[in-house]
C-alpha cells in the first residue's frame, strides 16, 4: 500500500516515519515538496504520485500567532485540505485528517463528542474547523481525526518545555483549570496506522476523536512529568486568566473517544505510558 503523507517533521510525522509498517510504502512531503500555503501544489502532489491512501499530517500550530495572520492559518488549515481531499475524489482514494479539540468552545465539564456542534474560541481552531468542511464538502471518502495536547521529544511542546524549565528553576506557574487529555504523537500515529487499513478495506470514514487518557490539567501534568524526570521544580497552580496570551483556550478539551474505540478497537493511549517513553526518547531517564 502506498501512502502519501502531508508533513515531514512535524511532531505526528515523525512518529509516523519511524513507526512505519513494513507492508506500507510511505512518502512524507515536506514544505519545500508541497507548500500548504500554496494549495495547488497539494493536489499536484497527490496526481503525481496517485497514491493509495493520504494523510495530512501537516498543519499550521502556531496558536497565538495565527491571532494576527488568521487569513495564512486558513490557508494552510482550512483551503489545502479541501484541495487534498478534491484530488481524492478524483483518484477514488481515501484522506486522513488531523484536526483539534480547539474547533470547540471549552465550555462545561464533560467530554465533547464528535456530533457536537463546533465553536471555535481562536483563529487556529477557526482555521482547523474550515478545514474540516472543506474536506466534507468535496463528497471525498475521508476520516477526520480530532485529537488534543500532542506531546513527543520532537519539535516544540509541553513535556520539552516542562524539563527545559523545570532543569533551571525552582518553581513553575502552570495553568490548573484547562482540562484534557495529553496525546503522545507516537500514539496518534498508531491510530493512524489502524485507521488507514480500515479505510484501504472499505471503511465508510467520518469524523472521531482520539486523545490520551486519564483526562487532566496542564499543572498535573507537569507534576507528573517533574516526578518522572526527577526533576524538584515545584508546580504552582494558576488560573488561565492568570496566563494572559494572544488566543483564548479552552478550558474544557476534554474528548469522547468511544466511537474511535468502538469501531477501531484501540483504546485510548495511558499518556503516563507515553510520557515515560518521550522522556526516554530525550535522555531524561534511563
Amino acid at each position: 500500500m502506498r501512502a502519501l503523507i502531508f508533513g515531514k517533521t512535524g511532531q505526528v510525522a515523525r512518529e509516523l516515519s519511524r513507526f512505519t509498517p513494513p507492508d506500507v510504502a510511505a512518502i512524507f512531503l515536506d514544505r519545500r515538496e508541497s507548500d500548504l500555503s500554496a494549495p495547488e501544489t497539494c493536489a499536484k502532489a497527490i496526481m503525481t504520485a496517485r497514491p493509495d491512501i493520504v494523510i495530512n499530517a501537516a498543519a499550521w500550530t502556531a496558536v497565538d500567532r495565527a491571532e494576527a495572520e488568521e487569513d495564512l492559518a486558513t490557508l494552510v488549515n482550512g483551503a489545502a485540505p479541501g484541495v487534498m481531499a478534491r484530488a481524492c475524489t478524483e483518484l477514488g482514494i481515501p484522506l486522513l485528517h488531523l484536526s483539534t479539540d480547539y474547533v470547540f468552545d471549552g465550555f462545561g465539564n464533560r467530554p465533547f463528542t464528535p456530533d457536537h456542534e463546533p465553536a471555535p474560541l481562536n483563529a487556529y481552531g477557526r482555521s482547523k474547523l474550515a478545514g474540516e468542511r472543506a474536506i466534507r464538502a468535496t463528497g471525498a471518502r475521508h476520516l477526520i481525526l480530532r485529537t488534543s495536547w500532542v506531546v513527543s521529544a520532537h519539535g516544540a511542546n509541553f513535556v520539552k518545555t516542562v524539563v527545559r524549565l523545570g532543569s533551571d528553576l525552582d518553581s513553575l506557574s502552570v495553568v490548573s483549570d484547562q482540562i484534557g487529555g495529553p496525546t503522545p504523537a507516537a500514539a496518534i500515529a498508531d491510530s493512524l496506522f489502524v485507521a488507514l487499513r480500515a479505510m484501504a478495506g472499505g471503511h465508510p470514514g467520518g469524523t472521531y476523536h482520539f486523545s490520551g487518557a486519564p483526562d487532566t490539567s496542564w499543572a498535573d501534568f507537569a507534576r507528573a512529568v517533574m516526578k518522572m524526570a526527577n526533576l524538584p521544580c515545584r508546580i504552582k497552580e494558576i488560573p488561565a486568566s492568570e496566563y494572559p496570551a494572544p488566543a483564548r483556550r479552552p478550558l474544557n478539551s476534554r474528548l469522547d473517544c468511544t466511537t474511535f474505540e468502538k469501531d477501531f478497537d484501540l483504546e485510548r493511549p495511558d499518556w503516563r505510558v507515553g510520557l515515560k517513553e518521550i522522556l526516554l526518547d530525550l535522555g531524561v531517564v534511563t
